[in-house]
This record gives structure tokens, sequence and C-alpha cells, in this order.
């Protein structure tokens, strides 16, 4: 099963835009679905994740209150909702799946992560 992470852009600080990762066959209950993202010239970094089975949630302290991670269970698609964006948003955001609860996804998770996708830029300007 393939995830493509899409929905990435232009925006202005302030703005709100939402990410969309489909899958192209059918998300299992036993994954974990989530977000991570690379600025330029920084290392990437967890931002968040679902569970596809029971819907818990984890977030990076950096997006709490601002970003929102969702899921459409029939669709096969998680969402990243994303408000209040501001310019060290700004990275390139990809899209994965793994067998680990959220509450293990965390910035040294990056490391057992061993392929990545493409990705889907955002901008966001000051």
């Amino acid at each position: 099963v393939q995830l493509q992470a899409s929905g990435g852009g232009l925006v202005q600080a302030g703005d709100s835009l939402r990410l969309s990762c489909t899958a192209s066959g059918r998300m299992l209950s036993s994954w974990t679905v989530g977000w991570f993202r690379q600025a330029p010239g920084k290392e990437r970094e967890f931002v968040a994740a679902i569970s596809w089975r029971d819907g818990y949630t984890k977030y990076a302290d950096s997006v709490k209150g601002r970003f929102t991670i969702s899921k459409d269970s029939p669709e096969h698609t998680a969402f990243l909702q994303m408000n209040s964006l501001r310019p060290d948003d700004t990275a390139v955001y990809y899209c994965k799946a793994t067998t680990d609860r959220p509450v293990y996804w965390n910035n040294d998770y990056v490391a057992r992560i061993s392929s990545w996708g493409q990705g889907t830029e955002l901008t966001v300007s000051s």
C-alpha cells in the first residue's frame, strides 16, 4: 500500500490549510498514520499521528492547538488541518504509516523509518 501526501501550497501567516494522506489500498486497523515535516536546512521532525483503530492522537508541542489530525476510514485518507500557520511551519510534509502506537511517535522515531515518499510542500509567507 502506498501513501500519497497532497494539499500543500503557498499561504500567508495566519491562514489555514488541510493536507491529505491517501492510501492506494486499505488502511489497516493496526496502523498508526501520521505526519512528519522537514524544513530547509533542518532535520525531519514529527508533527502528528493518529491510530487507525481508535483515533488516539499525538501532536508535537510546536503544533498543539493549531493542527488537528483526523481520519476518514471509508476513504482510506488521513487529514492534517493546519490553522494559524506561521512561517516556521514552512516545510515538506510527509505522511507515513507504521504499526507502532502514536505514543511512540516523536522526533527520535524518524530514525526508524527507512523510506520516505515524495511529500507535499507548504510555504508560509510572513
